[in-house]
C-alpha cells in the first residue's frame, strides 16, 4: 500500500519533544544545500503517513476478538501488516536517500538490518514449528480415517485411533519438555543419536522423536528466548536532539524496529519454537499512536499464555489448543467405550469426530499460506538489508 494512500497527519511528535512545525523549520534550514530535490514538507508528510499506516494496522489487529487471537488467520494477518510496513519503510529510505546517508541517519538504518537479521533465525524456526504442527495434524488424520466412516464403529478401528492419539500426545509432550528443560538437556532430546532415549521407550516415541531431531533447522544451543533479548536489546524511542538531527526520520526506524520486535514476538508465542520465551520487556512511549494499540495487543497475549490450561503449551496459536482439547476428549472417550457401541455412545463420538474433523480442515487451510508468508518475509528482510548494504557502500566509496 503506497504511502501516498496516507495524507492524514497521525504522528505527533509535540510529546517526543519536537513539535512538527518546529521540525518543519529546521529541516528547511538543515536541507539548505542539500543533494536531495525532495521536498522537505512533503518528507514530513510521508513519514506521518507512515506512523498512521502503522497505527492503522495495529489498530485492526487488535479490533478482533479473542476467540480470533492467535489464530492462524490473525497471524497471517499480522505477517500481512509486516510486509506492508517494511514496504513503505523501504520507499522512504530511498526516496529520502540523501537523507538518510547521513549522521547519525546511517548508524540508526545499519542498526535496524542488523537487527533484522535476528530475525531470519525466528523465521526459520517457525517454520520448522509449522512442520510440527503438520506431523501432529497427521495424526488427527489417522483418527478421522480409523472413526470417520458411514459404517459402525468396531474395536478394532478404535484401536488404530488409540494408538494415533498415543503418538499425538507423545509429540506434543516433547514440545512442551523441550521448553521447560535446560538447554542441555532440550540438547540431547534434539540429537540424531540419542540410544538410550531410543532404548527406553517404544516405538511411537521413537518415530516421532526421529522426525523431531531432522526437523529442527537452528543451532541445537539456539533459543528464541534469548533471540528476541537480541533483537529488542538497547531499543529506545528518539530523543529530542536525535529527531532534530535527523530531520524526523529516526521515528519511522524507530517504528520499524518495534514492529520487527513485536511481529517475531507474537510468532515465537503462537508457534513452537526452540526454547520459546515471551520475557520480553516492551518499553513505548504512549505519545506514538500506534503504541496503544501495540501493547494491548501484548497484555492480551501475555494474558492468554497464564491461563491455566495455556501456561505450559507448546505454543498459543489456537488450532494448537484445540489440537489438545479435541485430541483429549478422543483419548477419554476411547478409554471409557464398551463394545458394541451403544447409539448413545455412537452419536457422542461421531459428535467428537466431527469437531476433529473441522480442526483439521483448519490446519489445511492455514498453514501452507501461514508458511510461504513467513517465507515471504524472510526473503524480504534478505532483500531489503542487501539493499541497504549496496547502497550504503556505493555512497561510501565512490568511483
Amino acid at each position: 500500500m503506497p504511502a501516498t494512500d496516507y495524507q492524514g497527519s497521525s504522528a505527533s511528535y509535540t510529546n517526543i519533544g519536537r513539535s512538527i512545525p518546529s521540525l518543519r523549520r529546521d529541516q528547511l534550514h538543515s536541507m539548505e544545500g542539500s543533494t536531495t530535490l525532495r521536498d522537505p514538507t512533503t518528507s514530513l508528510s510521508e513519514l506521518e503517513s507512515f506512523q498512521k499506516q502503522v497505527t492503522d494496522r495495529f489498530l485492526d489487529l487488535s479490533s478482533n476478538g479473542q476467540e480470533e487471537l492467535l489464530s492462524l488467520s490473525w497471524v497471517r494477518k499480522l505477517l500481512d501488516s509486516f510486509l506492508c510496513c517494511q514496504e513503505e519503510f523501504r520507499v522512504i529510505l530511498y526516496s529520502y536517500r540523501a537523507q538518510v546517508l547521513k549522521s547519525p541517519m546511517d548508524r540508526l538504518v545499519s542498526d535496524y538490518f542488523e537487527r533484522s537479521v535476528k530475525a531470519l533465525d525466528v523465521c526459520n524456526a517457525v517454520r520448522d514449528g509449522i512442520e510440527q504442527i503438520r506431523q501432529w495434524q497427521k495424526m488427527l488424520e489417522i483418527v478421522l480415517c480409523a472413526l470417520d466412516n458411514q459404517r459402525s464403529i468396531g474395536e478394532g478401528q478404535f484401536r488404530r485411533a488409540k494408538k494415533a492419539l498415543i503418538d499425538l500426545a507423545i509429540g506434543m509432550l516433547d514440545e512442551r519438555d523441550s521448553n521447560t528443560n535446560t538447554i542441555a538437556h532440550r540438547n540431547r532430546s534434539f540429537g540424531r543419536n540419542n540410544a538410550s532415549r531410543d532404548h527406553n521407550h517404544n516405538q511411537h516415541h521413537r518415530s516421532i522423536g526421529h522426525f523431531r531431531s531432522l526437523s529442527w533447522s537452528v543451532s541445537r544451543s539456539w533459543s528464541a528466548a534469548r533471540q528476541l533479548q537480541a533483537i529488542g536489546n538497547n531499543l529506545n524511542p528518539p530523543k529530542g536532539n536525535e529527531l532534530v538531527a535527523t530531520n524526523g526520520f529516526a521515528v519511522p526506524v524507530f517504528t520499524m524496529n518495534m514492529v520487527l520486535l513485536f511481529v517475531t514476538w507474537a510468532l515465537v508465542a503462537a508457534i513452537p519454537c526452540q526454547d520459546r520465551g515471551l520475557q520480553v520487556h516492551f518499553s513505548i512511549a504512549r505519545q506514538f499512536t500506534w503504541a496503544a494499540p501495540m501493547l494491548l495487543l501484548h497484555d492480551r497475549i501475555i494474558e492468554e499464555s497464564k491461563k491455566r490450561d495455556r501456561k505450559n503449551a507448546c505454543g498459543l496459536l489456537k488450532e494448537i489448543h484445540h489440537i489438545e482439547k479435541c485430541s483429549r476428549v478422543m483419548n477419554d472417550l476411547s478409554d471409557s467405550v464398551n463394545f458394541p457401541l451403544t447409539e448413545e455412545k455412537e452419536k457422542e463420538v461421531r459428535q467428537r469426530v466431527q469437531e476433529l474433523s473441522q480442526v483439521c480442515e483448519a490446519l489445511k487451510d492455514g498453514l501452507d499460506p501461514l508458511e510461504r508468508q513467513v517465507r515471504e518475509v524472510f526473503h524480504r528482510i534478505v532483500r531489503s538489508r542487501t539493499e541497504g548494504l549496496d547502497s550504503f557502500g556505493r555512497s561510501n566509496n565512490p568511483e
